[in-house]
């Protein structure tokens, strides 16, 4: 059996009420111009909305609105979720419930 690739991140489409989450990458280097080893750069727990599902359904069988949107910058555990690799890009796809708060600047 042969893994699947998958070539673009645009081709990833979230069911129910799951995110598509690309974590803020650190910095790694200081005001000063040091470059910080990466054993140092601690991964950060912000992240940005890539894409988003239609929302989960209740009882009744009505969609229930997401609370966050593309492009939204957010606040998301620092474990959970489920990691995806597209090319050397990591990934995560989060449930909207899971997703701790939203960052409006």
């Amino acid at each position: 059996m042969q893994a699947t690739t998958i070539r673009s991140v645009k081709s990833l489409v979230p069911l129910l009420d799951r995110v598509l989450i690309q974590r803020v990458k650190a910095a790694n280097k200081t005001a000063g111009g040091i470059f910080l080893p990466e054993s140092s750069v601690k991964e950060l727990n912000e992240g940005k909305v890539l894409a988003v599902g239609p929302g989960a359904l209740d009882k009744n069988g009505q969609r229930l609105p997401m609370s966050v949107a593309q492009g939204d910058r957010i606040l998301i555990p620092q474990y959970g979720g489920s990691a995806l690799k597209v090319g050397e890009e990591e990934y995560h796809l989060f449930r909207d419930s899971e997703i701790l708060a939203k960052i409006n600047e």
